[in-house]
């Protein structure tokens, strides 16, 4: 029974880091911009794409588009955006935006909305 209550402590002090460090990144830059909400409100077939502080700037040599699909440049890497991860509605700010996570150390698109290449 001691050993159960001591595992379930350690697990909630766990838990409770690991949602700390996740809530670390949205310091309230943009707490009061208009697209907030449109921003919070993206998805893919992956989820949430998050907010505006989690997504990244693309460079318009830093992605493609050939026939329908995409490649973005992230980390030093070419990774191929799943069909699922594109966010087909109207982009509102204009500028490319991926958001990313790491499998094995290597980057992964989540949510991917193009931009107008100029």
């Amino acid at each position: 029974m001691k050993l159960a209550r001591s595992f379930a402590a350690m697990l909630l002090g766990l838990t409770m880091l690991l949602a700390t460090a996740a809530l670390a990144r949205d310091d309230g830059r943009y707490a009061n911009s208009p697209l907030k909400p449109w921003f919070e409100s993206l998805r893919s077939e992956y989820g949430q794409c998050c907010s505006d502080a989690d997504g990244y700037v693309v460079a318009d040599v830093d992605w493609e588009s050939e026939q329908g699909h995409y490649r973005v440049h992230l980390d030093e890497e070419w990774v191929v955006v799943p069909d699922g991860a594109v966010i087909n509605e109207p982009n509102k700010i204009g500028r490319t935006m991926v958001w990313k996570h790491y499998i094995d150390g290597h980057p992964r698109v989540r949510c991917f909305m193009p931009g107008s290449m100029t």
